[in-house]
């Protein structure tokens, strides 16, 4: 699955997909897509990506405690 990362608009391929939608991690481990050479993983923090397409993710895979919070 492919992320963008909100600063430098690079797509990212996430590594551990379950630490995406995971909401008590704040970080996952993707390879950027930009330049020629396939990247080295790093970690990004959650908060600092979104969909492709724009979108922020779910409140469930960013907020362990989403069920509780008030609407």
């Amino acid at each position: 699955m492919f992320v963008m990362h909100k600063r430098t608009c690079d797509l990212l391929e996430v590594m551990v997909l379950e630490d995406l939608y995971d909401p008590c991690k704040s970080y996952i481990t993707a390879r950027s897509h930009s330049g020629e050479e396939m990247q080295d993983p790093e970690t990004f923090l959650k908060s600092e990506l979104m969909f492709p397409s724009g979108e922020r993710f779910p409140r469930c895979w960013v907020d362990a405690h989403y069920q509780h919070a008030s609407a």
